[in-house]
């Protein structure tokens, strides 16, 4: 019998939909009737009992909201009815026993990855584009198209020849609406690469690095210096104009601070201090193309899975996320956690109403408060623009359920699993120590897979409801669907489907072990995901401003 409704925590008064659920219908739950006072769709929660106003909104076993008026007994949640609260939080001295998953499956497993000089290890061998500022966007953008293209990494060919099919259909007096060639598709994107050790040359276009504060361009430094020193890439070309407020020693310095052994192959170029336009990008591609036979000799090898460090993310998050995708990734989570490897939450604005739970679970005291601090500075200057952590769901979330930013940010959290917490890391802080580690980041998509990236994050998995095709430049990045319908209906961006769970027929373990496997796989470059095959190479930079 197929589940239709679930209550997720004993401590609940809200009752989750996971089918349609119509007006007047009653369903059983535990042994209690409730009967439907509105239409309930898929996703969204009904009460288990009267509210009145001030009444407090359990789910996921916290505060995430409180009753604005009389609510009756199986009535529908909704933004009128509920608006955000959570409790507060403090610090709290360190108790927590964390019993660790059965990972004997995974025991003395490998994946196939780069090993650094540093003795990390990269899960793809990039060569890395960098401006350090947005006046060399256009100089970057020529360079891709010559580089992509001559040498196999362009993912574009099947819409030229669509385009050009509508071209020919025009000329010759055709009926474009009937020009349809369905059979154009795209040739194997590895088989065409002429480097064949070389997944991808990235490039990270940018509007920062003038303008702005002076503050910006310190920010921008350290996070151009943490994507070359990342361990996914092999190599580097930075392109400067000269005069902007990131100056290429600003950014030397702070490569040589984050990695005083640097060893990657280096290359710099000033245009103003270049003959021309010309003679800048064409030395640029001679140098990288010298820099690319190089790398090419790089071979993937076995190495533990301890080694991994794995990003958790959820964008387009919908009613289901903190019931199947997240989880299930918070599984995951601790399966590698047990075996050694280092995993990244993120996304401070969508930790709100688990801080409490966050903070016991962290063993370092000075890491404790230095969360405290981060989220409390956080959502202050969100507030001092009239905003706040309570603005972060969008239109999207709400209307698939996700009605306040407690009840988004506990069923986020869950991506991070439930082992300890190691370390707490401000933005483009490297992560050093094995174990949980908490970044601090924006909630939005790419903002966020920026700063995880940053840290050190090998492989991110990106959990989504709704669907976002977002992807990172140097971190293969793997797309987890949260129910079978997305998953249906956009296959072409999505590489794991929870689904399953929702549906009965996984649980959270079992689907937590799956995706650990494709992640293992994703490593050593025997699968490619999505986003990384559709060149997906999102990029912004945060200002240390508001950005929820």
């Amino acid at each position: 019998m197929v589940t239709r409704i679930l209550k997720i925590h004993p401590n609940d008064n809200v009752l989750v939909a996971l089918q349609n659920l119509a007006k007047g219908e009653t369903v059983i739950h535990d042994g209690h009737e409730y009967t439907l006072t509105d239409d309930i769709n898929a996703k969204h929660k009904f009460f288990m009992q009267d509210m009145n106003v001030g009444d407090p909104i359990m789910m996921y076993g916290v505060l995430v909201g409180k009753a604005q008026h009389f609510i009756s007994k199986g009535g529908l949640m909704d933004t009128e009815n509920t608006k955000h609260a959570s409790d507060p939080y403090e610090f709290r001295p360190y108790h927590y026993e964390w019993h660790a998953p059965d990972v004997s499956k995974f025991e003395g497993r490998t994946f196939n990855g780069y090993v650094r000089s540093d003795g990390r290890v990269g899960t793809a061998n990039y060569w890395l584009f960098i401006p350090t500022v947005f006046c060399e966007n256009r100089n970057l953008d020529v360079i891709r198209e010559a580089l992509h293209n001559e040498l196999g990494y362009a993912v574009t060919d099947k819409y030229k020849s669509y385009a050009h099919h509508l071209v020919e259909a025009y000329k010759n007096g055709e009926i474009l609406e009937e020009a349809d060639p369905s059979s154009i598709g795209l040739a194997n994107p590895v088989a065409n690469r002429v480097f064949k050790n070389v997944d991808g040359i990235k490039f990270l276009n940018h509007q920062g690095g003038c303008g702005g504060t002076r503050q910006d361009a310190a920010v921008l430094s350290k996070l151009l210096a943490a994507y070359a020193d990342h361990p996914n890439v092999a190599g580097v070309t930075v392109l400067s104009l000269g005069c902007q407020n990131l100056q290429v020693q600003d950014f030397m310095d702070d490569l040589k601070h984050r990695s005083p052994n640097f060893d990657k192959p280096l290359f710099i170029f000033e245009q103003q201090q270049s003959q021309s336009e010309e003679q800048l990008v064409k030395e640029a591609i001679r140098k990288t193309f010298i820099g690319l036979t190089e790398i090419n000799k790089i071979e993937r090898q076995p190495a533990p899975l301890s080694k991994l460090v794995l990003g958790v993310k959820c964008g387009g998050s919908d009613g289901f996320s903190g019931i199947s995708a997240n989880p299930a990734v918070g599984y995951t989570s601790d399966l590698l956690v047990a075996l050694g490897g280092t995993v990244l939450l993120a996304e401070f604005p969508e930790l709100c109403g688990a801080e409490q739970q966050l903070i016991d679970r962290t063993k370092d005291e000075t890491a404790a408060r230095k969360f405290i601090q981060l989220m409390t500075a956080y959502n202050q200057s969100a507030e001092n623009v009239g905003s706040g952590f309570f603005m972060n769901p969008s239109p999207g979330n709400i209307k698939d359920g996700l009605i306040t930013d407690a009840i988004k940010s506990t069923g986020a959290a869950k991506k991070g699993g439930t082992s300890p917490v190691e370390d707490v890391l401000d933005y483009t802080e490297p992560a050093t120590k094995p174990g949980l580690n908490l970044v601090c980041t924006p909630g939005n998509d790419v903002e966020a897979t920026t700063g995880k990236a940053a840290s050190g994050a090998t492989l991110i998995l990106f959990t989504t409801g709704l669907g976002t095709p977002t992807g990172n430049p140097v971190c293969p990045t793997i797309k987890v669907s949260t129910n079978n319908a997305l998953t249906k209906r956009m296959g072409d961006i999505i590489d794991i489907n929870c689904g399953p769970v929702i549906e009965g027929e996984k649980t959270i373990e079992e689907m937590g072990k799956d995706i650990l496997e494709y992640c293992i796989k994703a490593a050593s470059g025997e699968v490619i995901p999505k986003a990384v095959l559709l060149n997906q190479d999102d990029f912004i930079p945060w200002k240390r401003g508001v950005s929820l």
